[in-house]
């Protein structure tokens, strides 16, 4: 990766709805816009990010998301409503964010739920992305929502019987997924209770971090090691998406992949993903003309070595001329 770099300009950006959505850009002030997607939701864009773009060639953009990093106001707050932040709401905040630092087209780059907003904010405003780059493939459809909380308890029944258990009364999953257990955690998440908005972030953390506990690569507890407030905002979010299935029609994104038209692309994705399941980044790749997907038989959700050189080489190859 490339060394550490510090922001030549940040700032909050009014996007209504009481809302501020922190960004800042880094690099060459005259290379080419690139846009970093966090994904979560809700897990904010740390310094880090802006290692896999070269200085000298890329005018890197990050922004925190609504609700989460040091976006205004914190969904760690329970005070905080999250009505105002839906999907659309955030195509919106990227729209308004190219507009206010005057760029034209830009590149986006991003993995897991980043990738659900890159491809809708893509299928939505096509004429306004110059290359995409994803690594963990997600459309964010109910059926990937199922699996990630439900179907792929079959590798970890112990740890999803204490997830589902900790839900109490609200995790009947007879109706589906969102409607049952992903939906009980985003109502104990936005509790009055400090002590029950806790525990409900500890179990949900330790099931996600169950989940990618057979990979070879990255933190045993990318989740659960996460600061407090970080971690519940995460969690907030990430519940309130995945209980309204993203506001998305199930499989919109692999429907209009077709709007994508010339857009390059490269996609990433790990064979070992028990979180996000080879088959939509192939699916999407199907239907889509422009993009390559590469699949790393020694990786999954959190990347790995060979990951990381596709990423970084994917980045170089659409980056400008030196």
């Amino acid at each position: 990766m490339y060394p550490p770099t510090e922001p030549y300009d940040q700032g909050l950006l009014d996007v209504g709805d009481g809302q501020h959505v922190y960004w800042e850009t880094c690099g060459n002030p005259a290379g080419k816009p690139a846009l970093v997607v966090h994904g979560g939701p809700g897990s904010g864009c740390g310094p880090g990010w802006r290692r896999w773009f070269d200085p000298a060639r890329y005018r890197t953009v990050l922004f925190d998301q609504r609700g989460c990093g040091r976006s205004t106001p914190h969904a760690a707050d329970p005070a905080t409503d999250l009505t105002h932040n839906t999907t659309d709401h955030l195509i919106a905040d990227m729209e308004r964010l190219r507009v206010r630092l005057g760029i034209d087209r830009w590149l986006l780059m991003g993995g897991s739920w980043g990738s659900t907003l890159i491809l809708a904010y893509a299928q939505r405003h096509p004429e306004r992305v110059s290359e995409i780059v994803i690594s963990g493939v997600t459309t964010t459809r109910r059926a990937e929502i199922d699996w990630l909380y439900r179907g792929v308890a079959r590798f970890f029944p112990a740890q999803w019987e204490a997830f589902r258990s900790a839900a109490g009364p609200y995790a009947d999953t007879g109706d589906g997924i969102a409607g049952g257990l992903v939906a009980a955690y985003a109502r104990l998440t936005s509790a009055a209770d400090p002590a029950v908005r806790a525990r409900a972030t500890e179990d949900w953390c330790a099931w996600e971090d169950a989940v990618l506990s057979l990979e070879p690569s990255g933190s045993a507890r990318p989740y659960g090691d996460r600061p407090s407030a970080a971690r519940l905002a995460m969690v907030r979010i990430a519940a309130h998406y995945f209980a309204h299935g993203a506001w998305l029609p199930e499989g919109a994104l692999l429907r209009g992949a077709p709007l994508l038209g010339e857009i390059p692309a490269t996609l990433l994705h790990g064979r070992l993903d028990l979180s996000s399941p080879l088959d939509t980044a192939w699916h999407l790749a199907a239907a889509w003309p422009r993009a390559t997907l590469r699949v790393m038989d020694d990786a999954g959700h959190k990347g790995g070595p060979t990951m990381s050189a596709a990423l970084l080489s994917a980045l170089d190859t659409y980056a400008a001329p030196a």
